[in-house]
């Protein structure tokens, strides 16, 4: 199963000249989890992140408010590739330039963040989100934080199966904590090394819809349109950011 998009291939050239569509896809990510994140507004004991892929660009402006971090994915290799940068193995990914962006945007120590994200960082787990349990056969505490980026449109074929997946993942999210997402509308396909994959059609009234019946409140949606209509990697209309609380009521009937 493809999770995710081809994250490290995709961050490899964030800020070549010729990728002026990436780098501003990523700028807008960055942007908006810094906003969420950087004034420590959302802090507790746990944050999980489904679907991470191969990277750790998204917690980058969490780390110094959550105690313990847990990353997971789907793909051995994307696991691994984790592990690797977390030991700093030789041949690992620089996420020196991403981790630089982000400090310049909040002013601080790109030294200080690394070593938090390296410390914090306890568990990286394989995860599937068409399991009701997406750590099965572990059973992971909720979190006051849950966050997920590209995943679940690229994991489901349809929108039903994507409801039960949010549904999982929900269940992540502690009754008062928040869930962050980041993801692409209108996508359709998306190539990888010269393969084509498949995704999901959502649209903002879809995931707020799923959302709500989940028993969340959705405090702000961001999107920003595509920039170009060439569709040669992928056909993606806009992507989003968002954040839901989970209501300090809301209990899962079934």
């Amino acid at each position: 199963m493809s999770s995710h998009l081809n994250k490290i291939g995709f961050f490899s050239s964030l800020f070549a000249r010729e990728r002026e569509r990436e780098r501003n896809f990523l700028s807008f990510v960055l942007a908006c989890l810094s906003r969420t994140f950087s004034t420590g507004k959302y802090k507790g004991q746990r944050l999980i992140e489904v679907g991470s892929g191969p990277t750790i660009h998204s917690i980058i402006s969490a780390c110094e408010y959550f105690q313990e971090i847990v990353l997971s994915d789907f793909a051995d290799n994307n696991r691994k590739e984790i592990v690797k940068w977390l030991k700093n193995e030789e041949g690992c990914f620089d996420w020196n330039p991403i981790i630089q962006h982000v400090c310049a945007i909040e002013g601080k120590r790109p030294f200080d963040v690394e070593v938090n994200l390296r410390q914090r960082v306890k568990q990286v787990l394989k995860c599937d989100v068409r399991l009701e349990n997406p750590f099965h056969p572990h059973n992971i505490d909720p979190a006051e934080c849950v966050i997920t980026s590209l995943c679940l449109e690229a994991a489901c074929k349809d929108l039903e199966t994507y409801r039960k997946a949010l549904r999982g993942v929900a269940t992540l999210v502690r009754p008062g904590g928040i869930l962050v997402m980041v993801g692409v509308l209108g996508q359709t396909f998306y190539y990888v090394n010269e393969k084509r994959f498949s995704c999901l059609i959502l649209s903002k009234t879809n995931i707020e819809s799923i959302l709500e019946n989940l028993g969340f409140t959705i405090h702000e949606f961001n999107i920003l349109p595509a920039q170009d209509r060439k569709k040669i990697v992928s056909d993606f209309q806009a992507v989003f950011h968002l954040v839901a609380l989970k209501s300090a009521t809301y209990t899962c009937d079934g």
